[in-house]
């Protein structure tokens, strides 16, 4: 049975956000990284038979080049931050209010100079770096922008490509665990250091916006995803936004949400409980907390045999049997989880698509997060962020923030 505490955590509990100088180091960690980075993706040029690699997604800029946009910058930026990777070079453009930030964080790129007329200056670009063959973001390029690319430079093909950067960015660097690991830390302590304030007759929104407060102010620099924040009936909304609605007594209380530390990100869930929980509430708690435990364990006895690591789906219907063979409520619907990273939502994929086929990366991060949703009545999700590496035989929960059944209120 899963523990019933009354104790509750504290934010000193839980890691200090990262100082200057880790994040400075983490910085020239990047640096380092991103010739190689490089490489790895002009590897796949010749095997495409293409010359260079057109990129529109903000954290693949990140990624590739070290050029930033904040969170939701990308609407109006135009093309500034988009790439061209070429055999030799990269070329960031960027228009009159990007140009000094590029030349600061791009230091490895030719800036390109460009305002919303990249179709007109787009032979020049694909020129400049010898380019025929482009390979571009089909996923991520508007169909008009690639209508005009393609009439502007009729001798040069556009050449839809999916999932290569994002392959490569799934398989973790140590830093970049690192910081993720920093995000979950800077999660667990506004959690942490909200619990006291949370009663019956507080509204969802005011204990969003406390959440969103505390971990702004101690070591976000932005939130992975606005805060969700579910009492009651509310929580069978696998993704919901919090209501000017006070918080019963005896309901459940449910938690979604991320910090941004370095570019990356965390995502947790918790379901707490305001005032003495219901019977049925706690069954359905433990019943998920079981089936998270069912597909952890998978992952635990696939490193302590020295074998490859399951694939996404295998991961899933691990949880999802405990949930089915109980029988009482019926399993979520959505997948069992989710690779994390620059993005809050990237690969690897744990669910049943066809995108959860492949065994899991070696080294790698994403979210276990199996929930139960009762239309009208309840819901239960637990969230905590997993690493793996198989080269060390190691899995640590970089979620720290306990999953006991906690209640508060009292």
């Amino acid at each position: 049975m899963t523990a019933l505490s009354r104790g509750w955590p504290v934010p000193a509990d839980f890691a200090a956000p990262p100082t200057a100088a880790q994040l400075i180091e983490w910085e020239s960690l990047d640096r380092m990284a991103r010739p190689a980075r490089l490489a790895r993706l002009r590897a796949r040029f010749a095997e495409a038979g293409i010359d260079a690699y057109f990129g529109v997604r903000s954290e693949h800029m990140r990624y590739l080049t070290g050029f930033r946009l904040g969170p939701g910058e990308d609407k109006v930026a135009g093309p500034s931050g988009q790439f061209l990777v070429g055999g030799e070079e990269v070329v960031v453009l960027a228009d009159s209010r990007y140009t000094i930030q590029v030349r600061q964080e791009a230091t490895e790129s030719r800036l390109f100079e460009v305002y919303h007329d990249l179709p007109a200056r787009w032979a020049e670009l694909v020129g400049s770096v010898g380019a025929r063959r482009v390979a571009a973001e089909a996923g991520f390029v508007p169909h008009a922008v690639w209508t005009r690319l393609a009439k502007a430079a009729p001798d040069v093909e556009l050449v839809p490509v999916e999932g290569w950067v994002e392959a490569d960015r799934a398989t973790k660097e140590p830093s970049e665990l690192e910081r993720v690991a920093a995000a979950c830390a800077v999660a667990d302590r506004a959690l942490a250091a909200l619990l006291p304030r949370i009663r019956a007759g507080a509204t969802e929104v005011e204990l969003a916006l406390a959440l969103e407060w505390e971990m702004r102010m101690n070591g976000a620099e932005a939130l992975a995803f606005d805060v969700a924040c579910l009492s009651g009936a509310q929580a069978a909304l696998p993704h919901g936004g919090p209501r000017d609605e006070p918080v019963e007594d005896g309901a459940v209380l449910l938690f979604d949400f991320g910090a941004q530390v370095a570019g990356y990100r965390s995502d947790m869930t918790r379901t707490l409980f305001v005032g003495e929980p219901r019977e049925r509430d706690l069954a359905v708690y433990e019943l998920v907390a079981r089936s998270q435990r069912a597909a952890i364990h998978l992952l635990e006895a696939r490193l302590a045999e020295g074998a490859a690591l399951p694939t996404g789906r295998e991961a899933d219907a691990a949880a999802r049997a405990v949930i089915d063979e109980d029988g009482r409520w019926p399993a979520y619907g959505h997948g069992l989880g989710h690779g994390i990273g620059l993005a809050t939502h990237e690969g690897p994929t744990l669910g049943r698509s066809p995108s959860s086929d492949a065994t899991l990366p070696p080294r790698t991060v994403f979210s276990v997060e199996p929930g139960i949703y009762l239309d009208g009545e309840t819901g239960v999700r637990i969230e905590d962020l997993v690493s793996v590496d198989t080269g060390a035989g190691r899995l640590e929960r970089l979620t720290r923030f306990p999953s006991s059944v906690i209640v508060v209120g009292g």
